[in-house]
């Protein structure tokens, strides 16, 4: 059991020939008493030091780990929304490329619908050329024909041609 300033203050010495002075002891042991207390109070200040030190140690340790699991949380929470996004990159991806497919495969149909189109216009207008020949050269052949010359050289009398129709009536 440790000594306490008590102690030391009430310790007796026993009286011997040729002993210390008492006044002598008794001022020593004063100040023994004086810095012993002193040493006891620095010491219980220290302990209570040492334990808000130990709190606060303890505290920012709970900080550190509860950050330590932040950080971990952060960086998988990071990596799942990187590979969501990788994922909806890929099908966005996957979608642009069947609507640029589709887009594709309908201009190529309307491209063959276009070019069916151009023929059978084509196939029309060269047999409207044709009957349009046939018809211009059958014009051109009534033009040449002698009838027209017949037709023009024909004297025409209305009174004599008056008279034979109303008699034929």
């Amino acid at each position: 059991m440790p000594l306490t300033p008590l102690d030391i203050h009430n310790k007796v010495f026993s009286k011997k020939i040729r002993g210390y002075d008492d006044d002598e002891v008794n001022e020593f042991l004063d100040q023994v008493i004086k810095d012993y207390e002193t040493v006891i109070r620095e010491k219980k200040d220290l302990e209570e030091q040492v334990t808000q030190l130990d709190e606060r140690l303890r505290h920012f340790t709970n900080i550190e780990e509860t950050l330590n699991k932040s950080i971990l949380v952060a960086q998988e929470t990071a990596e799942e929304v990187k590979g969501n996004a990788t994922k909806e990159a890929k099908l966005i991806i996957k979608e642009a490329e069947k609507n640029a497919d589709r887009i594709i495969n309908e201009s190529l149909s309307k491209a063959r619908k276009v070019a069916i189109e151009v023929e059978e216009l084509k196939k029309q207008a060269k047999v409207f050329r044709t009957r349009l020949k046939m018809l211009v050269e059958a014009q051109l052949e009534m033009v040449r024909s002698g009838d027209w010359e017949d037709l023009l050289e024909t004297e025409f009398e209305p009174e004599e041609d008056l008279v034979k129709t109303s008699l034929k009536s």
